[in-house]
């Protein structure tokens, strides 16, 4: 009984953490570039592929935001983007 508890214990936990983790870039991708990433994936890929070489563009602002120590610059910010477009890019 204790082991089955211990199991889904872990599998919540580990749902948990992919649910904010997806949130976190959602919400990036929103806030930057008005981007719903929900539609983003679901779209067609010649879109998706427009969308990740937007992405692409926008992480190399944000990396420049980072190396001029710019104020507005968010390393979570920076992290979601560029996780955001991992996953479109594994789609293509």
């Amino acid at each position: 009984m204790s082991a089955i508890l211990q199991q889904e214990k872990q599998l919540f936990l580990e749902n948990r953490k992919e649910d904010a983790l997806q949130a976190a870039q959602s919400v990036a991708i929103q806030l930057s570039c008005g981007i719903d990433l929900q539609q983003a994936l679901n779209a067609p890929a010649e879109k998706r592929a427009s969308i990740a070489a937007k992405l692409t563009r926008l992480i190399k602002r944000e990396r420049l935001k980072g190396l001029n120590k710019h104020w507005s610059y968010d390393i979570n910010r920076h992290i979601a983007l560029k996780q955001a477009q991992t996953r479109l890019l594994q789609l293509l």
